[in-house]
């Protein structure tokens, strides 16, 4: 498969890769490949499924309209947003592309099918431009989850066509345990050698830094804002105060390292939460499993070159990402919340066991562990919001995290259930998995809770 680690890890926005950054990106891809788009005096978006049903919670209306700006999840200032969409809806103007002004009425010119879906995913929209002649375009696309995007042509294929051989094809576990046997090497030189036909090592490892940088500088800026989020939950911000306790404490119980890890997951979704600059690790919802642990490593464990176990720990990590995107699915709507806490914790399981010297046999049993104890974990979040439970929950999963890359490490890699095949189970899980507990805030916390609070008033 020729899919990268920059595929995985992607810089961009919160709330949402799915229902945010894919949208963001499909929009603008819409009018760059519209024809004549000069002529164009309309633009309409339909949202359908999960996007429609939870998209104002995601995000996904401001989305569209920054994508139809030109904007990129990328390159967009977090904090002019608000401004950018509120000109759109006051003026009822937009300016496509950033270069044509045509009119735009919010109210009918995007439309929420909130009881309908598309046949290819639960994530559909479709976009139709209407010129002064009276021709039309029109094109579906579906965020399929981690902020990808496919066509309604594409849909069914590969998105990242295999353009180039590298020296260590794989589409399974079992193929990059095989060629470690074969050639000797390590996960991690084998995926430096699949990402050298892209780039330099030196071109590798600036990318790489750049993207601890941001997740650094995502931690930071959790741990120190405080207020509520938004979204109408009145969910407080807790990571800063947490933290301040934390290092206010004088306890120095054995559990304290492993407090400050949830901490630094929950700083990180308190900023996703709040449409900050985060990293898609492999989604936003999860964005803040791998950052809490490549602290932890960086921080407590001690290792003598960090700078280049860092790096590993980006590659190994990005693995286990693809083989769960290939084989299973990185979409909350598509397979439940399994398919992002659980991957992220799978990923930052196997990318600390590959950073603390581990065997590519105890990577694979890390990454196992950690989606195992994922299985059938529902996506329901209260309000159509990423807070509750999803911030917690990256605390959690980051420590699970830990547990699994601690058990591996201790083992000789040997274990009953391989990697492939709890991908596997973890995808038909999802498949059985019923529509309500997948990101449709129709099932689950979701409701429950809603209706408890409405009962109490």
């Amino acid at each position: 498969m020729d899919m990268r680690v920059f595929d995985l890890f992607k810089i961009g926005v919160g709330p949402s890769s799915s229902h945010t950054v894919g949208p963001m990106l499909a929009a603008r891809r819409f009018l760059l490949e519209c024809e004549n788009l000069v002529q164009v005096q309309r633009v309409q978006i339909d949202l359908y499924g999960s996007l429609a049903l939870t998209g104002a919670g995601h995000a996904t209306d401001k989305a569209v309209l920054l994508g139809l700006l030109g904007e990129t999840p990328h390159d967009i200032v977090p904090e002019t947003i608000e401004a950018k969409v509120d000109e759109i809806v006051v003026n009822g103007k937009i300016r496509l592309l950033g270069e044509y002004r045509i009119p735009f009425n919010i109210n009918t010119d995007l439309l929420w099918h909130k009881q309908e879906n598309l046949p290819g995913h639960p994530n559909g929209l479709k976009f139709t431009a209407t010129r002064l002649d009276g021709s039309v375009t029109s094109q579906i696309f579906y965020s399929v989850g981690g902020g990808f995007i496919q066509s309604e042509q594409e849909l069914g294929h590969d998105s990242i066509v295999e353009s180039i051989i590298k020296p260590y094809p794989f589409s399974s576990m079992a193929d990059l345990l095989a060629h470690g046997v074969k050639s000797g090497m390590s996960i991690a030189a084998m995926m430096r050698a699949n990402e050298s036909v892209h780039s330099s090592q030196a071109e590798l490892n600036a990318g790489l830094d750049a993207i601890w940088h941001v997740m650094q500088h995502c931690i930071e800026i959790g741990l120190k804002e405080e207020g509520m989020l938004p979204g109408g939950l009145m969910v407080k911000r807790r990571a800063a105060k947490l933290w301040r306790a934390a290092l206010d404490s004088t306890t120095n119980l054995p559990h304290e390292p492993l407090h400050k890890v949830s901490l630094y997951a929950m700083a990180v979704n308190e900023v996703n939460a709040a449409g900050g600059r985060v990293v898609t690790a492999p989604t936003n919802g999860a964005a803040g499993i791998i950052p809490a642990v490549l602290r932890y490593y960086a921080e407590d464990c001690k290792q003598e070159d960090v700078e280049q176990g860092i790096r590993d720990f980006l590659l190994v990590a990005s693995a286990v990402g693809m083989l769960c995107k290939k084989n299973a699915s990185i979409s909350g709507a598509e397979i439940g919340c399994q398919g992002e806490v659980g991957v992220a914790c799978a990923m930052a399981a196997a990318g600390l066991t590959a950073a603390l010297g581990g065997t590519n046999q105890q990577i694979e049993a890390a990454a196992e562990i950690g989606i195992e104890h994922h299985l059938g974990m529902t996506c329901d979040p209260i309000g159509g919001l990423v807070q509750i439970p999803c911030i917690e929950r990256n605390g959690m999963g980051a420590v699970k995290a830990i547990t699994a890359a601690s058990l591996a490490l201790h083992s000789d890699g040997t274990h009953y259930v391989s990697l492939d095949q709890v991908i596997e189970t973890m995808r038909q899980t999802g498949f059985d998995m019923q529509a309500k507990y997948k990101e449709t805030a129709l099932g689950g916390l979701a409701v429950h809770v809603v209706t408890v609070n409405h009962a109490a008033c």
